[in-house]
């Protein structure tokens, strides 16, 4: 099934719109920073929208269900503004708003540990460059963050946290992602049919 968007039907207004962050590449396929690629992929198959496909002004994939649509940036992690103000100024009526009720980021936090999240609004991990771009370009934090901890450190931090969220996962901690997924999926998915 081939999912398209009709941009005369569609506003941000009557649908929401959610992002799993990560980096392109199968080099990059279950690193701790591509988390919300793994957990957006889940939920476009939970709801029966498991293509996505290129659209190359957005720099993204997207795929739609309904009037949602779900998108993984393109741009690899510190580019991720680009894409998502693309998308922005794709869909959103009013350009200058900054209140984006409507927009929830999935992404990897090094601020929690791993098997752990958290859906907030306006509250993200204190550093991480692809929110630092989204952040730069649409000039807000207000957009929902869907928090996914990845830190199994134990607290030690001999590895950079650049060079950690770039390191895959190993067996057992995908084991508590593939555990965690479908709790995730379930809180997004009651939010989306709100």
């Amino acid at each position: 099934m081939m999912c398209n968007y009709n941009r005369e039907t569609v506003t941000i207004d009557n649908m929401k719109i959610v992002v799993g962050l990560g980096n392109p590449g199968v080099v990059y396929e279950n690193t701790r920073h591509n988390v919300g690629f793994a957990i957006i992929k889940n939920l476009s198959e939970v709801l029966r929208c498991p293509n996505f496909s290129l659209k190359k002004k957005m720099k993204s994939e997207v795929c739609k269900v309904d009037q949602n649509i779900f998108v993984m940036p393109q741009t690899f992690m510190n580019g991720s503004g680009f894409a998502i103000k693309s998308i922005i100024d794709y869909y959103h009526e009013d350009k200058n708003d900054t209140n984006l009720q409507d927009l929830y980021i999935i992404h990897d936090d090094l601020d929690i540990v791993l098997g752990e999240y958290k859906i907030q609004f306006g509250i993200g991990p204190a550093a991480h460059n692809g929110l630092l771009s989204i952040y730069q370009h649409l000039k807000t934090k207000n957009f929902w963050h869907v928090r996914v901890g990845v830190d199994n450190r134990g607290g030690d931090r001999s590895i950079p946290a650049e060079s950690y969220v770039l390191q895959k996962f190993s067996p057992l901690e995908i084991e508590k992602i593939n555990t965690l997924k479908p709790e995730i999926v379930r809180k997004l998915i009651a939010i989306i049919k709100n």
